[in-house]
């Protein structure tokens, strides 16, 4: 049996990595903090759930723990939950540094939580695979890039958080580099889904598709990547 987390996946791109990765067959773990939501979302894609708020110690303790009891094991982490902070302003001044706290807290040491705390299962996979949920807006190549089309889009504590994130990535993958394991980040592209008020222009499936694919890699493939469904993102 092949098992996933993935959290966040009560909506939005996370149930579509749930969901397209169980039509491959894998146990994929739906991670939620609402447990009615997560409960609803696992139960219609009939796939197992755990409650877990990224931002809350005690709750990712308890999800890892939960999972080695059910499985022994885990061979993929999908770190897909993620805030904007609600910031709309894209003027850095006028974005509070208590924007940066919150989002950061979700978007980055969320993310550092998790993956540590099951990373004690992942080294039991034969074959473990992490995927951060990124964004083209952490790449500092194409924020500077005056013809990139996001050069508008200056949303600091959301992009700056993005941008961690993928050192975040590289970081463990390092880490990682002499074991089974291996840790990239995925770009899923502007997708209409509750994180922008459903404004963006390809679908949760279309973005889940590179999470999916990174989820499954086989023993060839990229480790401390970051990509989109065109290949690499610049960093």
């Amino acid at each position: 049996m092949t098992t996933a987390l993935i959290t966040g996946a009560n909506k939005g791109i996370g149930f579509e990595i749930a969901r397209l990765l169980g039509e491959q067959g894998i146990t994929a773990i739906v991670g939620a903090r609402d447990e009615q939501r997560g409960k609803e979302a696992a139960a219609s894609l009939g796939q197992p759930y755990v409650r877990l708020d990224v931002t809350d110690a005690d709750s990712v303790r308890a999800a890892a723990k939960w999972i080695e009891q059910e499985y022994g094991a885990l061979d993929i982490l999908v770190n897909n939950a993620g805030i904007t902070g609600g910031y709309r302003d894209p003027v850095p001044s006028a974005t509070p540094v208590e924007a940066f706290r919150e989002v950061f807290e979700t978007n980055v040491f969320g993310v550092v939580a998790v993956t540590q705390a099951m990373l004690p299962l992942l080294r039991r996979s034969a074959a473990g695979r992490i995927v951060n949920m990124t964004s083209e807006l952490g790449s500092l190549g194409m924020a500077v890039d005056p013809d990139s089309p996001f050069k508008h889009a200056n949303f600091v504590a959301y992009n700056s958080s993005k941008s961690a994130l993928n050192m975040v990535t590289v970081s463990f993958a390092k880490e990682l580099a002499d074991t089974p394991i291996k840790v990239n980040a995925a770009n899923p592209g502007y997708c209409a889904t509750d994180l922008n008020d459903h404004t963006g222009f390809r679908t949760a499936e279309q973005g889940a598709a590179i999470a999916v694919r990174l989820a499954t890699l086989d023993e060839d493939g990229p480790t401390g990547a970051y990509l989109e469904d065109a290949g690499p993102v610049p960093w």
